[in-house]
């Protein structure tokens, strides 16, 4: 009898878990192929935008506008001595998300989402310490680097072309779209 019980429990939980699974935010990064105002085309997958869509845009900025205090979102490639180089880094309004990982399961590569404890001059560049709770992380930022910070984006941004990060639900709404200048 125990036994019974024991396996509609572990039957249960299982349910539980493919359902929690199921209903995850997926992530799509691309370019976007084409838009017809309601439905978004990426990677061969269309995706519904609605009014409760979030979109925000990629804002071209300095490096010298992001000063100490500030919280970044910085997408580096692991160098060959292991340190780290950014090629995109993004301000954000407000933290989200802290710490440090490998960016879409890859080991060749990192996002970093921390404070800006100090920023200082290197040979080859400009050299960010990034602070988050439980440690910290050096990041040489290059010329090349995509450096921007995130402002509140509209559907006219959403334009072929345009690359973007978005997050949609199982049946491809998007929850959220970040879109980027579409490159010149």
């Amino acid at each position: 009898m125990a036994s019974n019980h024991l396996s509609k429990l572990v039957l249960l939980l299982a349910a539980l878990a493919l359902s929690a699974a199921a209903q995850a935010p997926t992530r799509v990064r691309g370019t976007i192929a084409a838009f017809d105002g309601n439905t978004l085309s990426v990677n061969n997958v269309e995706i519904r935008v609605t009014d409760k869509t979030e979109i925000v845009f990629t804002q071209p900025i300095a490096l010298a506008e992001i000063k100490p205090g500030d919280f970044l979102g910085v997408s580096s490639v692991k160098r060959p001595d292991g340190s780290l180089s950014a090629y995109e880094v993004r301000r954000f309004p407000k933290p989200v998300n802290p710490g440090h990982r490998p960016l879409d399961g890859r080991d060749d590569q990192t996002m970093t989402n921390a404070t800006v404890g100090a920023m200082v001059q290197a040979a080859s560049g400009r050299e960010l310490t990034l602070t988050y709770e439980g440690g910290s992380q050096k990041i040489l930022v290059p010329e090349n680097a995509s450096i921007s910070m995130l402002v509140p984006g509209s559907r006219a941004q959403l334009v072929p072309g345009a690359p973007v990060n978005l997050t949609m639900d199982a049946s491809r709404v998007a929850l959220r779209i970040q879109v980027s200048p579409r490159p010149l």
